[in-house]
């Protein structure tokens, strides 16, 4: 029998309230972990750990303790009153979100004072009714999140609407007729507030402040797309008017004071409608035997100077915006696409990484120096990996080309950009052997028409080209990072930007775990970074080419966190290195320049940076990314939908690409649209979400639709308004094994039992 303390009783849920009331109340302020918590109590056996937990979930039900991420607690020192922000929901269950990212507590529309998602509020906490959640009510508002809003104009005989699309409030907002700067019925339109709802007004009013144009038109949707995240459409003439001042002219001094590589033999390698060339690689053989390779970047923070009217506009843009057709620059166009882009043929300016390189990938010498250099030719990556597969090289195989005939190497430079990827595999190799983790990911591209109609939408994956520049791109972050990060013991490192990747979710890592095994694959569990990404690797070595393959993926990928921009390094997990910064991209990314300004001041013996103002400015740029993030994918969505709006009432074979409690996400095979398949549309039974196995299981019938399988689809309408696709179930096949699958009852039944038993032991493995 199992014993509390070892004093031969086990300790009843009062006696271990009353040990965790004390334990917490004399260390008011801080977090502890389950493994912390269990050490300083002494609880040892694993009934006594589960008593634990379930009485912290109760006290923090009660709430005695604050509930810290998934596997901690602290105690609740907040009182009836605090602050944070607003989430309003669709569905009427908004929620309160404290500052300190405690759990969110529900708020109801009556107790919303109106608060808008995303606004910052003080709320006071309701008195708690047994057996029901926690509840807040908005007592103030205190920063408004924004207030101007994107939509569609309604215009009747004596007032205006705007109807938006957001989660804004039960009302439309209301507009004077006077105040519509000429907009009429549907037409997308800009509107900003100038009344909030109050006491004696509910609704919300607001005055037309740009009107885009009717909606449908492609231009019109895009710019709609882009006001919607507050994202610029159109670039101030002033800032424009500052850059053409700019002539980019090479000048005997900018010589004097720059290392020459015009004579060395340089090229771009982009896409092939790209004008922004902010990248070029040089090589050149050495008489020492070793490969000088230069990675030349555009010296973007000699024409902009900190503070000058075009860095203030690229500051507050933070980084360029790449929507399926079209690009929103951050730099005037007269700079990234002339100016600053590394033409063909054209003496450029240059901040260069430059490497001496060994036959092995070694490298033997690094330097950093400000360059002038004269690119040979500019090439689309299909020209280059058509060069390379004319030369043997078979994609995918991470192997270089083949000695060459007697004739040597097939094509116009060859040898170097052969050259160039056999040492860009030969870094890639050791970089996964280092920890780097193994995703390689597919982009979703649309060929459109003239008039910005998609004509074809299908994936496209990274080749040798793509993955030769990408080597040589990371090479020099992470060099350039370990030249200020890197510094002797006891020594403080200069201020510096640092892309940083946490390590993976625990939760979601042990989830991933668990689920792996049920198809036979053993993923480690690991507390260092290194071991945990090889075993990542293993696991998708493992499961290429099978069924599951694109299911374990998928489920890999959530578990990892987002890399953002920090002055606090804690290193790139999924790159495995320590030192890793933003440096080859400055003409789409502020981070890069700002990186490109600190090197040149460090260089120049200067002291090291306010590191509370980079901070700052890192996080914008980082909030900046996920909101250009967020667009980007709605200028995808919408396109698919258009795209699919010509194939309503077709049948497709698909996959289960995404399963929630209101539906079934899938993605269509043949062109990898995806679409939902709402629960109602699921009328053959009842059927209960496994969060955890990611599948939905009839109550009846046992059908069970899990993530990754098979299923045949129709498409029944596609909404542009919403950018919307939604599917049902093909007719043609409603029970065939393609669509679902069937879990017997006492299958089912035994699986709950192993997973509730399982779920205790992957708990116990967690507090090791």
């Amino acid at each position: 029998m199992a014993k509390g303390n070892g004093n031969g009783r086990r300790l009843t849920k009062k006696q271990m309230a009353e040990k965790l009331t004390a334990f917490f109340q004399t260390q008011p302020g801080e977090t502890f972990s389950f493994k912390q918590i269990f050490k300083a109590l002494h609880l040892t056996t694993h009934p006594q750990k589960m008593l634990a937990i379930d009485t912290m979930d109760e006290m923090a039900w009660d709430d005695f303790l604050a509930k810290v991420g998934d596997n901690a607690y602290r105690l609740n020192t907040k009182g009836q009153v605090q602050e944070g922000t607003f989430i309003r929901k669709s569905n009427g269950k908004n929620t309160f979100q404290p500052d300190d990212g405690g759990t969110p507590i529900f708020v109801s529309e009556r107790n919303s004072m109106s608060a808008l998602n995303g606004d910052r509020v003080r709320v006071q906490i309701m008195a708690r009714r047994q057996k029901h959640i926690k509840e807040a009510m908005v007592t103030e508002i205190l920063q408004r999140k924004k207030d101007t809003f994107v939509g569609r104009l309604r215009v009747d005989r004596d007032i205006a609407f705007l109807v938006t699309q957001e989660n804004l409030f039960v009302h439309d907002i209301l507009i004077p007729k006077k105040k519509l700067k000429g907009g009429k019925t549907d037409d997308r339109a800009v509107v900003k507030i100038t009344q909030w709802p109050d006491a004696d007004h509910k609704n919300l009013v607001g005055e037309v402040i740009d009107v885009l144009g009717p909606a449908g038109d492609n231009d019109v949707e895009m710019n709609t797309i882009l006001a919607q995240y507050g994202l610029p459409y159109k670039y101030p003439k002033r800032v424009e008017d500052a850059a053409d001042k700019i002539t980019g002219e090479v000048t005997k001094a900018d010589l004097d004071e720059r290392e020459d590589f015009r004579g060395t033999w340089t090229c771009t390698i982009d896409p092939k409608d790209a004008k922004d060339f902010d990248d070029a690689l040089s090589i050149k053989k050495l008489d020492n035997g070793l490969w000088e390779v230069g990675v030349h970047i555009a010296d973007v923070s000699h024409y902009v100077k900190e503070g000058d009217i075009i860095d203030r506009e690229a500051q507050k843009r933070a980084t360029s915006i790449y929507l399926v057709d079209r690009t929103i620059p951050m730099l005037p166009e007269h700079l990234c696409n002339f100016v600053c882009s590394l033409r063909p043929n054209e003496e450029k300016l240059c901040y260069s990484a430059v490497f001496n390189l060994d036959e092995k990938g070694d490298v033997k010498a690094f330097r950093l120096v400000h360059t002038v250099i004269k690119s040979d030719r500019r090439y689309a990556y299909e020209e280059v990996q058509q060069l390379l597969e004319d030369n043997g090289v078979i994609d995918g195989t991470g192997e270089p080309a083949p000695a060459p005939g007697p004739d040597g190497y097939k094509g116009q430079y060859a040898e170097q950009l052969i050259t160039l990827d056999r040492l860009a595999k030969m870094l890639r190799k050791k970089r996964f052997k280092n920890g780097s983790v193994k995703f390689d990911t597919e982009e979703l591209h649309f060929d459109i028409d003239e008039k910005g109609k998609p004509i074809r939408c299908y994936f496209k994956r990274s080749k040798d080209a793509n993955k030769l520049v990408e080597e040589f791109m990371l090479l020099a972050n992470r060099s350039v990072a370990e030249m200020v990060g890197k510094v002797k013991k006891g020594k403080k490192a200069k201020t510096l930007p640092y892309r940083i990747h946490d390590n993976p979710d625990p939760q979601k890592f042990e989830n991933l775990r668990e689920f792996s095994a049920k198809f036979g694959y053993k993923l480690k569990s690991s507390s260092t970074k290194g071991a945990t990404a090889r075993a990542l690797n293993t696991l998708m070595d493992e499961v290429e080419g099978k069924r599951e393959a694109k299911l374990i993926q998928t489920i890999a990928l959530r578990s990892m966190m987002k890399a953002k921009y920090s002055t606090h390094n804690i290193g790139h997990f999924g790159l495995a290195f320590d030192y890793y910064t933003h440096f080859t991209s400055p003409i789409r990314r502020y981070p890069d320049t700002m990186v490109h300004r600190l090197l040149t001041r460090y260089q120049n013996g200067g002291r090291s940076a306010n590191q509370d103002k980079y901070e700052e400015l890192c996080e914008h740029c980082s909030d900046m990314e996920q909101v250009a993030q967020n667009a980007e994918r709605d200028s995808i969505k919408y396109k698919m939908v258009e795209f699919m709006g010509e194939h309503v009432g077709e049948k497709f074979d698909a996959h289960i690409s995404g399963i929630q409690s209101y539906g079934i996400y899938a993605e269509i095979d043949e062109n990898h649209c995806e679409g939902m398949i709402s629960m109602r549309d699921l009328g053959d039974d009842y059927y209960d979400f496994d969060e955890k196995n990611y599948c939905l299981i009839g109550r009846r019938h046992h059908h069970c639709y899990q993530l990754g399988d098979p299923i045949r689809i129709q498409v029944a309408k596609a909404n542009l308004e919403k950018k919307q696709l939604d599917f049902i179930i093909a007719d043609d096949s409603p029970d065939a094994p393609t669509t679902k699958k069937t879990v017997s009852l006492d299958d089912k039944r035994r699986d709950d039992r192993k997973r509730n038993k399982g779920g205790k032991k992957g708990g116990k493995r967690r507090k090791k």
